[in-house]
C-alpha cells in the first residue's frame, strides 16, 4: 500500500514539475528570457486559456526586447570592425519572437504589436558584409598565402551576409587563386603490359579522390597533362612510385593427420539376439593450404620546388593473401567429424586474375595515401 502510495505522489510530483516547465516559467526564472518566451507560446498553441503560459508570455517577452535592445545599443559603442554581425543576431532574435507570436493565435490577443526590425537588420548585415569586404581587401594587400585564405573567407562571409554585395564573389576568386597550393602530381609507374589496366585503375582511383580533396581546399592538383596545358609556376611535386611489387607467390601446404573415433558401431553378434560391436576407426586426413602472396610498396613523396629539397617521404606497404584449403581422405569415414566432411566436400579452387590480386594488395596502399594527403595538405587549409 505505502508503495502504491509513493508511487502516486512521485507521478503527481512528476505532472506539477511537467506543468511548471512547460509554461515558460522556471526559463524566466533562471534569466533565458528568448526561451521562456518560446515554451510560453508552445504551450498556448495547444491550450489557449493557460494563465501561466500567458503571464510567463508578457513578462519574457517585454524582457527579452528589452535584453536585445540593450545589447545593440551596447555593441554599437563598441571599436570592433566585425560588430555589425553580433547586431545582425540580436535583431534576428527580435523578428523570430514577433513571428513566432504571429504564428500563434491565442499570443496575438497577448502581445498584438509585436516590433519587427526588418529594415534594421538588413541594414545591420549589409554594414556587417561591407566590414567583411574591407578586412578582405586589406588581407589581399599583404600577397601572402596566408592572408590571402583569410581574404577568402572574409569576401565569403561577406556573400553570406548580403548575396551578390560588389564584386565579393570576383574577389573570392582572386583570393582563393593567391593563395592555393599548386601541386604536379607524377602518376604511378608499371613496366608490364599484363598489370597496366589495373595500375589505371589504381592511379584513377588516386585522381578522384584527389578532385574530390582539392574541391573544399586551397590545393590544387594536376596530372601531367593538366600541368602542361595550365603553364603555371607549381609549389610542390608529388611523386609516387612502386620500390617494388610481386604477384601470385604461390605456396602449398601439405598435412597429414591421423583420425580415429572410439566406441563406433562396427557391427553385431550372431546371437540369437543380435548385440552391437563397439570398436575403433580410423584414417589419414590430408588437408591442403594453398596460398598466393600479393605485395607491394609504395614510395610516396613531396618535393618542394622552391628549394628542390623532399618535405614529406613515406613507405607504404600492402598485402593481400588469398588462401584456398580442400582434402583427402583414406580410411574409414566413420572416423570423419562434420568439418572433416566439410572440408573433403571441397575442391580445388581457381585463384584470382592477376590483375585483381594487383588491386587486392594495392586496396591498404590507397587507404594509407589517402590518409597521409589528407593530414599533410590540411595544413594549408
Amino acid at each position: 500500500m505505502k508503495t502504491n502510495i509513493t508511487q502516486l505522489f512521485l507521478i503527481g510530483l512528476t505532472i506539477v514539475l511537467i506543468n511548471a516547465c512547460s509554461s515558460g516559467k522556471k526559463a524566466l526564472q533562471s534569466g533565458d528570457y528568448d526561451q521562456a518566451v518560446y515554451t510560453a507560446i508552445n504551450r498556448l498553441k495547444s491550450k489557449p486559456n493557460k494563465a501561466k503560459a500567458i503571464e510567463t508570455l508578457k513578462k519574457g517577452y517585454d524582457l527579452a526586447l528589452d535584453r536585445h535592445m540593450s545589447r545593440i545599443t551596447d555593441i554599437k559603442l563598441k571599436d570592433d570592425i566585425f560588430k555589425w554581425e553580433k547586431i545582425v543576431t540580436e535583431y534576428q532574435s527580435i523578428n523570430n519572437l514577433a513571428y513566432a507570436i504571429g504564428d500563434c493565435p491565442a499570443c496575438l490577443t497577448v502581445i498584438s504589436d509585436a516590433p519587427k526590425y526588418v529594415s534594421e537588420a538588413s541594414d545591420a548585415k549589409y554594414f556587417a558584409a561591407e566590414a567583411r569586404y574591407k578586412a578582405g581587401l586589406k588581407l589581399l594587400e599583404t600577397k601572402t598565402r596566408n592572408d590571402a585564405r583569410d581574404a577568402y573567407y572574409n569576401f565569403e562571409k561577406a556573400e553570406q551576409f548580403y548575396p551578390d554585395f560588389k564584386d565579393a564573389k570576383s574577389k573570392m576568386d582572386d583570393a582563393y587563386w593567391a593563395a592555393v597550393i599548386r601541386v604536379r602530381v607524377e602518376p604511378v609507374q608499371v613496366n608490364s603490359r599484363l598489370y597496366k589496366l589495373s595500375n589505371d585503375f589504381f592511379q584513377d582511383k588516386i585522381n578522384e579522390y584527389l578532385e574530390n580533396y582539392e574541391r573544399k581546399s586551397f590545393v590544387k592538383f594536376y596530372s601531367p597533362k593538366e600541368a602542361m596545358l595550365a603553364k603555371v609556376k607549381f609549389d610542390q611535386v608529388l611523386q609516387l612510385d612502386f620500390d617494388d611489387f610481386v604477384v601470385g607467390q604461390t605456396y602449398i601446404k601439405e598435412r597429414v593427420e591421423d583420425i580415429k573415433r572410439e566406441n563406433v558401431k562396427i557391427g553385431q553378434t550372431r546371437d540369437s539376439v543380435p548385440k552391437a560391436i563397439y570398436g575403433t576407426v580410423q584414417g589419414k586426413l590430408t588437408t591442403f593450404e594453398k596460398t598466393i602472396t600479393s605485395s607491394g610498396l609504395l614510395d610516396f613523396k613531396i618535393i618542394d620546388l622552391a628549394t628542390n629539397k623532399i618535405i614529406n617521404r613515406e613507405k607504404m606497404p600492402g598485402t593481400y593473401i588469398w588462401v584456398d584449403t580442400w582434402g583427402a581422405y583414406r580410411g574409414d569415414e566413420r572416423a570423419l567429424t562434420d568439418n572433416d566432411r566439410a572440408l573433403l566436400n571441397r575442391r580445388e579452387s581457381r585463384p584470382p586474375a592477376p590483375q585483381d590480386l594487383f588491386l587486392a594488395f594495392t586496396k591498404p596502399i590507397y587507404d594509407q595515401l589517402t590518409q597521409r594527403v589528407s593530414s599533410f595538405y590540411n595544413r594549408y587549409n
